[in-house]
């Protein structure tokens, strides 16, 4: 199976041909996949070199000329090193642009934790206005960056963060954007599995009553599918996110706000690992493969001391 960053440069190069409002802006990284598009479109897809500030600064400019940027590079240099500069270009100016991350928390391990960007939703989390997707298979990336950027359609010109991973889970599901699906129903808790946690979930849960949900788009946070959910069973919501650990917790503890309940936040670890390793690897240190996942749910829904990974 291809990953979702083989499927970006297709797509955004498609909506190029569609729209002559899409432009997309690169620093270095990914550059040579547009090649084709920047033949067609020299004016249109633009390389600022390794300026990851100057990034964020092309594309607020280009938004508020009236364009549709897609702004792309992997995660630690879209969202964490130019954060001022999304926080003020973007936000403080109301510049609408679509930021589609690659390499996402661990997904190149050898690169070191220069390369790694497990707190990136949560911080976008300080700003105002985003919407963030997390898509969970390459098909589910094509179908939600096509909704971030709906070439054709400038009423929709907001903020939104695309978060492009090389895990993924085995089969597609149609999502739309919005809403949270239900996958399985149960009676004792409510899983909400996000975007490549998926099919670690769903083997973790294999035979328990619970609720499994997923989510596909985090912000905004679909509140009233997690209600639902919690009405139809048990009020204990475990929150499993491929990124930082409690990332979403806030969130479910607004939504059932009024409702007596427990959540439980699964996730990356803060503590740093410092050795190289494999994606793999990475996954089962942080107490997020099957197994683990498991034990750790079975543990807090039964109303035991849940093992924290790391």
């Amino acid at each position: 199976m291809d990953t979702m960053r083989d499927r970006f440069a297709p797509a955004v190069s498609r909506m190029l041909d569609e729209d002559p409002r899409v432009a997309v802006v690169v620093a270095e990284i990914g550059a040579a996949a547009l090649d084709g598009a920047r033949a067609r479109h020299p004016d249109r897809v633009i390389n600022v070199g390794i300026r990851e500030q100057l990034l964020i600064g092309a594309g607020a400019g280009l938004a508020l000329t009236g364009m549709r940027p897609v702004v792309h590079t992997f995660a630690s240099f879209l969202v964490e090193r130019p954060f001022e500069q999304v926080k003020l270009d973007l936000g403080h100016q109301d510049a609408g642009a679509v930021l589609v991350s690659a390499a996402a928390s661990f997904d190149w391990p050898a690169g070191g934790f220069t390369h790694m960007a497990p707190g990136d939703v949560a911080l976008l989390d300080t700003l105002d206005g985003w919407t963030v997707h997390v898509p969970g298979h390459p098909d589910e990336a094509e179908t939600l960056l096509r909704h971030a950027v709906r070439p054709g359609d400038p009423s929709a010109d907001g903020k939104v963060y695309v978060r492009l991973s090389v895990q993924a889970n085995s089969t597609a599901l149609p999502v739309d954007g919005e809403r949270f699906l239900v996958v399985r129903e149960g009676r004792c808790g409510v899983v909400l599995a996000v975007g490549p946690m998926l099919d670690a979930v769903l083997a973790a849960t294999e035979g328990l009553d619970v609720t499994v949900l997923y989510a596909t788009t985090v912000r905004p946070f679909d509140a009233a599918a997690l209600r639902w959910s919690a009405e139809h069973a048990t009020a204990d919501v475990v929150l499993v996110e491929p990124y930082l650990a409690g990332t979403s917790t806030a969130a479910a503890n607004d939504a059932l706000a009024d409702v007596p309940h427990r959540v439980l936040g699964l996730g990356v670890g803060r503590r740093e690992l410092r050795r190289y390793g494999t994606v793999e690897e990475h996954v089962a240190a942080h107490g997020l493969d099957a197994g683990s996942l498991r034990e750790r749910i079975g543990a807090f829904l039964a109303g035991g001391r849940v093992p924290v990974a790391g």
